[in-house]
């Protein structure tokens, strides 16, 4: 199992997660109430260890600005939650480690996502960050040869 802490906003949350074990902490810089500022992220990484998941996410940013906020603050992947084109999403690929394209389950975008060119595939729910639940069932019909992260209202059960 593969653990992703999103939303972070203070240095403390992204130091707890680590010591529990998190295996990645991501960062929202698309509008949101849990968007945050660059320069705060780029504090919060300098004190993680070298081997933590940063992961940036980004919703309809240029794929200039993408690849620029990942390679400024040093982080280790971004996550394109928007209307990215499958170019934008290679193009942004070419030029950062890893590159993870986050789809709505039942999306019609999961018939061609190899298209993208993306190292990860992120499953939500239709309304990101909303903590709703999907039927996981629908996680079948994703692409067979693709590492999958699966994401909206997960609980412990």
């Amino acid at each position: 199992m593969f653990v992703k802490v999103c939303g972070i906003t203070r240095e403390e949350d992204a130091l707890l997660a680590t010591a529990l074990g998190a295996d990645a902490v991501g960062f929202v810089f698309a509008p949101s109430s849990r968007q945050v500022a660059v320069p705060i992220v780029r504090d919060i990484v300098r004190q993680l260890p070298a081997d933590m998941m940063t992961v940036g996410v980004f919703r309809n940013e240029s794929a200039r600005r993408v690849v620029e906020v990942v390679n400024e603050i040093g982080l280790r992947a971004a996550q394109l939650h928007g209307n990215e084109t499958p170019e934008d999403c290679r193009w942004i690929s070419e030029r950062i480690p890893v590159t993870i394209r986050a789809l709505a389950v039942g999306s019609p975008d999961l018939d061609y996502f190899d298209e993208f060119g993306a190292d990860l595939l992120l499953l939500d729910s239709p309304v990101p960050g909303s903590g709703e639940v999907f039927d996981w069932s629908l996680a079948e019909g994703a692409p067979d040869n693709r590492k999958m992260i699966l994401a909206g209202g997960l609980d412990p059960t």
